[in-house]
């Protein structure tokens, strides 16, 4: 990593065109022999991430061959299959296109999964309050949830600038914090409680009406996939062009490279920071709203079903890179909605997580053995300096 510290004076704009274009044209045998090397090792990760994923369903008296089909049918086969992985697609990338802004500058959010939990809850007090129902109610539901998810990452962000608390801690926390308010709230009647079973043990939200819910595009068994898939595209491609073409997006890139660099040029840590943690917030607190209107259309206490976790993965995957993100969360929609189907081969369903965790492993492994080398090489050359001054 550059060590931007060492720049002075530094620039407090994204670099010139020309810079750029000249740092990305860069070529030689050097370059290639380094992709080459990152490709195969991503290559031989993910193939020791598959055997021994065989390897497990071989444990459990399964068939490899069986599992495959079974997810291909359940995630592939059928336009009805892929519109459902569509549909698990989308929550994903909305969660990790908000822990891409988070992570560039500098703040690991972890706490994804309660976000989406808050965000879906604040979307269902709207949908079901406000009346009369209509596309205005829809549009105010979606954007409660955004706020509502921005609001609990606030809570991070406000202990972490103002008491020093580790943004990981306090994120973490705040899930399970996330999780004992939705179900206070679908306790109660005057809350979110469905009405008329106040006798009942199963604690969930009255069902949504269909004039706020989202519309499906297409129809099945044919190609169909709910709208909340173009939501989270777009907001893909919008993030992407704002880290990558704006000041803001610089900025968040040097906070989170060196924060000692950024304070020398002006950049106000809390201020720039707190406004990452709080559109990571929203965007999972919109990935909940998006899962209550689109596919849900009830609030129940397991209605974030792992998608801030999984989304959190899917950043993780991808590096950071919005546009890589799109494909990673289809890959880990197309598992989930293949997962229902192997039920029927004798395996676990909960093999799929294994796979995801297993996939996750294979991506972060060539990444975290460059920054080893890198580390060893520097090591290395403070030694010789050492040794050359005495």
């Amino acid at each position: 990593m550059t060590d931007l510290a060492s720049r002075d004076p530094l620039p407090s704009s994204p670099p010139a065109p020309a810079a750029r274009l000249g740092a990305s044209t860069a070529t030689g045998p050097g370059r290639l022999g380094a992709v080459t090397r990152e490709v195969a090792l991503y290559v031989v990760a993910l193939g020791v991430a598959l055997a021994v994923s065989a390897l497990l369903v071989a444990l459990t008296h399964g068939s490899p061959g069986r599992v495959v089909s079974a997810l291909y049918s359940g995630s592939l086969e059928g336009w009805g299959s892929f519109g459902y992985t569509l549909d698990n697609a989308g929550p994903l990338i909305i969660v990790a296109v908000g822990a891409i802004v988070s992570s560039r500058a500098g703040l690991f959010n972890i706490g994804q999964e309660g976000q989406v939990t808050i965000g879906a809850m604040t979307a269902a007090f709207v949908a079901l309050k406000v009346h009369p129902s209509g596309g205005l109610v829809l549009v105010l539901a979606l954007v409660a949830g955004a706020v509502g998810g921005a609001v609990w990452a606030g809570i991070a962000a406000l202990l972490r600038y103002w008491r020093g608390v580790e943004v990981v801690i306090s994120t973490l926390l705040l899930t399970f914090i996330g999780f004992q308010v939705l179900n206070y709230s679908l306790s109660r009647t005057f809350l979110l409680h469905e009405h008329g079973t106040s006798g009942a043990t199963l604690t969930e939200s009255d069902q949504l009406s269909s004039k706020v819910q989202l519309p499906q595009i297409g129809h099945y068994p044919g190609f169909n996939f709910g709208s909340g898939l173009i939501v989270a595209v777009v907001l893909a491609i919008v993030i992407s062009l704002v880290l990558a073409r704006t000041t803001l997006g610089f900025r968040l890139r040097l906070l989170g490279l060196n924060p000692v660099a950024a304070r020398r040029v002006g950049i106000r840590a809390a201020w720039v920071g707190s406004l990452a943690l709080l559109v990571s917030g929203a965007c999972a607190g919109l990935a909940g709203g998006v899962m209550l209107t689109g596919q849900a259309y009830r609030i129940t206490p397991t209605i974030s079903n792992n998608v801030g976790w999984n989304g959190l993965l899917v950043a993780l995957v991808a590096r950071n890179r919005p546009w890589v993100a799109i494909a990673v969360a289809f890959a880990f929609g197309a598992l989930q909605a293949g997962g229902g189907f192997l039920a029927t081969t004798g395996v676990p369903t909960d093999l799929v997580n294994v796979v995801e965790a297993l996939v996750v492993l294979a991506a972060v492994f060539p990444p975290a053995l460059d920054e080893i080398r890198r580390r060893r090489s520097r090591a290395k050359a403070v030694v010789s300096e050492a040794g050359g001054a005495a």
